[in-house]
């Protein structure tokens, strides 16, 4: 018989899952700037199927979207929920999904500095810490150099997509540049783990 402060057996604990997290506006849906109402919701050509393949391979997808509109009194955190949950309803009418939606409320030039807001890591640790995933072993897909960067800084890789701001910006020095995210679920898939 077992005693109360002992197990009667240990059990291992489960691997590490990787993931793909995911900038929303830009990255998944068009980005009209500020977007906080659902109608205006956009799914950018091909992400649902990225989405799937990278779900099919054992990858957590987690959205980290800074939110800065909530800081800046155009939209309250109701209104970023409608829009993620318009999202999920597009995805879901493709057989795609989204695992978890973290998002920062702050901006600098509002309400300070913050360690949520990418490329901060505070988001994608918090999901880490949630899920049981594998920072290592994971990728973060945006259309701003921040987003590449929240990656790499989380000890994981970062991809940057030409949607969105793409165009206008710089990924981080070796770190790739892709069209769009299904070229990003691409190389990801092609990269192995």
């Amino acid at each position: 018989m077992a005693s109360a402060l002992s197990p009667a057996r240990s059990e291992e604990a489960a691997p590490a899952r990787p993931a793909v997290f995911l900038d929303r506006d830009g990255t998944l849906i068009e980005d009209p700037g500020y977007l906080g109402d659902p109608d205006g919701v956009v799914l950018i050509e091909g992400v649902p199927d990225a989405l799937r393949r990278l779900a099919s391979t054992g990858y957590a997808l987690v959205v980290i979207s800074n939110q800065a509109g909530v800081a800046r009194g155009l939209f309250d955190e109701d209104a970023v929920r409608a829009v993620n949950a318009r999202v999920e309803e597009l995805l879901a009418e493709h057989g795609a999904r989204i695992d978890a939606w973290h998002w920062c409320v702050h901006h600098p030039d509002v309400t300070g500095p913050c360690a949520c807001r990418k490329p901060g890591t505070e988001l994608l640790e918090r999901a880490a810490r949630e899920l049981g995933l594998d920072l290592g072993a994971s990728w973060m897909v945006g259309d701003h150099p921040t987003d590449v960067q929240a990656g790499i800084r989380a000890g994981g890789r970062g991809i940057m997509v030409l949607t969105g701001h793409g165009g206008h910006g710089t990924a981080p020095p070796g770190h790739p540049v892709v069209a769009d995210l299904r070229a990003a679920a691409d190389l990801i898939l092609g990269a192995g783990r």
